[in-house]
């Protein structure tokens, strides 16, 4: 006979409360970040909310001049802002959430060394580094996509 053991949720544990945005940019959900990225139980709901608003903070200031833009064109919020849809949702939601859950990603990494770390713990801290260097990259490259710009520059010298 095998026992398996399961850890039932807490039913009295509410979910996060979203973090309400600025009204044009989308609320973020912190439980849907943990969810896509994987973020364990190790970091505190806190830690995950200060790094999702520092994302938001990061983000936005990358944004400002393009939603300024929008704005003064009239529209109120980006899911207003003409753009191809996937699932339903504009892609330029699906862009800007991206973003911030990789730069908020990045934070986590960043702070928690064993986020990224296996069970068995083989990875070491230095291997790291290009992770977090791939997520800042995956959050301007969405960032970029959103300004319908080039994700390269490259200048002769």
């Amino acid at each position: 006979m095998t026992i398996i053991a399961t850890v039932l949720p807490d039913e009295d544990t509410p979910a996060p409360a979203l973090i309400v945005n600025d009204g044009f940019f989308p609320d973020i959900d912190p439980a849907m970040f943990r969810e896509q990225h994987r973020i364990r139980d190790a970091v505190t709901a806190a830690r995950a909310r200060e790094a999702l608003i520092a994302g938001i903070l990061t983000v936005g200031r990358d944004l400002a001049d393009w939603s300024a833009g929008q704005r003064a064109a009239g529209i109120v919020r980006l899911n207003g802002v003409p753009a191809p849809t996937i699932d339903g949702i504009s892609t330029l939601v699906l862009l800007y959430r991206r973003a911030v859950f990789t730069a908020a990603k990045a934070e986590v990494v960043e702070r928690y060394r064993d986020v990224d770390l296996t069970g068995a713990g083989q990875r070491k801290a230095e291997d790291l580094d290009p992770s977090v260097a791939e997520l800042r990259r995956d959050s301007l490259h969405a960032i970029r996509d959103m300004l319908a710009v080039t994700r390269t520059c490259v200048e002769l010298i």
